[in-house]
């Protein structure tokens, strides 16, 4: 048998790697080292250079979950655009907007997501990978409402969403009925309350009952007016110099039909001049700023400016035409705080807030709770005033506390923040601070603007207050993760978080 094995020769195994050793025609050995050298390594940078036809397919082709159709695409995210339009047209500010879209769009089983949101349009890009093309969807934001209770309602609807309590479709038609619901209350309702915030800031600026009771009807006729006006579709720039008109001018009236008395006229004048101030969206463009919303915030900005400057118009003008008619000219006084005031104060705040809220359409529970942020940042206010610190701030401070405790307590208590934070820094709006730097721009030859300009820092300064408020609650707000606190800015609507609100 050795034998046999020796003439045989030795035998190769095909195994493993000892078939390298096996022995190969010297000719064929030449040609395959040339082919190797010759031949380009497939490296991993070739695949980028090979042919469409030869590139592998995308691993969510694969191993991902299925890519939703152009249909559902559609459907969804035609239903967020609609979301984002209600927190738009509400005061919400672009970032709330954006994250309650990506945290919608996560839910409801949309891949990545971009948002684009500026202020007077929302645009969505769905991105599906290579393997299909991008869906993309525009709404156009056309008006402008205050009605919280919609608010609070598409607020349920967002959380209810997220949480998978939802499907898209009845998420679609119980937003179509919150959309489509008439307002809580009668018209006349918020007539009254708009009337009931002059009369609370009346008494909260130092005038007596009967004073406020004359701010009160003014402010109604004046509501009632630019309701009217409102049919015609004037701008709403000219609806602010009508009221600016009519409400400095019944003012002077009644101090010359001996009404109210003479020393206190002004407050008639400047507690309506702080019921049209409050409707102003300063908040949201001091958060869109902050928080790096820059166009939406250039947007919001020059609105609110546009609206100041026609309610600055319209008080000037009937400054001016008072004079030319040979009317008393009373100038106006800062009251003096006291002590013995300050219960008046908070009182005065409180209700103050709670009218705003009544005019803008909330709801029982989002009422009380601004009542409450009214009464904290009146009081507030006014004891540091007591304690000689300046009205700029004064306000800021009022406004940070404001904001933290209604970024605490607002969601515990199913309140959207932005509804308490605008409600509760509301009884501190420099009305009359802007009617006095009107009139000295208005009958001083010198044209002096500072009072006019610390009317503006103050307002500057209870908005960026409140928004800080609301940052600085975010950490000990109960339920945040660690991630949670990574927020890039203020939360003041939508979900906690873009990826998950189940912390909430």
């Amino acid at each position: 048998m050795k034998s046999n094995q020796r003439a045989r020769g030795p035998v190769t195994r095909r195994r493993g790697w000892h078939i390298l050793e096996a022995p190969q025609d010297p000719n064929v050995a030449r040609e395959n080292r040339r082919k190797r050298a010759t031949e380009p390594r497939r490296r991993a940078w070739h695949i980028l250079e090979a042919p469409t036809g030869e590139q592998p397919a995308p691993p969510e082709a694969e191993y991902g979950p299925p890519l939703p159709d152009d249909t559902t695409v559609n459907f969804v995210l035609d239903l967020v655009l609609r979301i984002g339009e209600v927190q738009m047209a509400s005061g919400a500010g672009a970032s709330d907007v954006t994250a309650t879209i990506l945290a919608l769009t996560s839910a409801l089983g949309l891949p990545h997501c971009e948002v684009d949101v500026i202020f007077t349009s929302i645009t969505v890009t769905c991105h599906r990978g290579t393997a299909m093309a991008p869906v993309s969807a525009l709404r156009v934001v056309r008006s402008r409402s205050l009605d919280y209770t919609r608010l609070s309602a598409t607020e349920l609807l967002v959380r209810e969403i997220t949480r998978g309590k939802v499907s898209a479709e009845e998420a679609y038609a119980a937003l179509q009925r919150i959309t489509n619901a008439p307002h809580p209350y009668p018209r006349w309702v918020a007539t009254l309350a708009w009337g009931g915030m002059a009369f609370f800031v009346t008494l909260l600026i130092g005038g007596s009952a009967e004073i406020a009771f004359g701010a009160l009807v003014i402010s109604a006729l004046v509501d009632r007016l630019g309701r009217q006006l409102n049919k015609y579709a004037l701008p709403f720039f000219f609806q602010q110099v009508v009221g600016g008109l009519v409400a400095t001018g019944l003012a002077t009236l009644t101090v010359e039909t001996g009404i109210v008395p003479t020393k206190f006229s002004t407050l008639v004048a400047a507690a309506a001049i702080t019921v049209l101030l409050s409707g102003l969206s300063t908040v949201s463009a001091v958060q869109d700023a902050i928080t790096g919303y820059n166009v939406t915030a250039a947007g919001r900005t020059m609105e609110t400016g546009l609206m100041s400057a026609g309610l600055i118009t319209g008080v000037a003008l009937a400054l001016n035409i008072s004079k030319w008619l040979g009317f008393m000219q009373v100038e106006p006084e800062l009251p003096a705080q006291t002590a013995l005031g300050l219960p008046v104060v908070v009182v005065a705040g409180a209700g103050t807030a709670a009218c705003f809220a009544l005019g803008s359409y909330s709801t029982l529970r989002a009422l009380l709770t601004a009542s409450a942020a009214g009464a904290i940042g009146a009081g507030v206010y006014g004891g540091l005033v007591l304690a000689a610190f300046d009205p700029i701030t004064s306000s800021a401070i009022a406004a940070v506390i404001v904001g933290f405790c209604g970024g605490v307590l607002s969601r515990r208590l199913k309140v959207t923040p932005l509804v308490v934070a605008v409600s509760g820094i509301t009884p501190l709006l420099p009305g009359l601070s802007t009617y006095r730097g009107l009139y000295e721009l208005a009958t001083q030859s010198s044209g002096n603007v500072s009072t006019l300009m610390k009317a503006v820092a103050i307002g500057l300064a209870l908005a960026a207050g409140v928004v800080l408020g609301e940052y600085l609650a975010q950490p000990v707000r109960t339920g945040l993760g660690r991630l949670e606190r990574r927020l890039a800015g203020p939360r003041m609507a939508g979900p906690l978080r873009p990826s998950d609100s189940r912390l909430e």
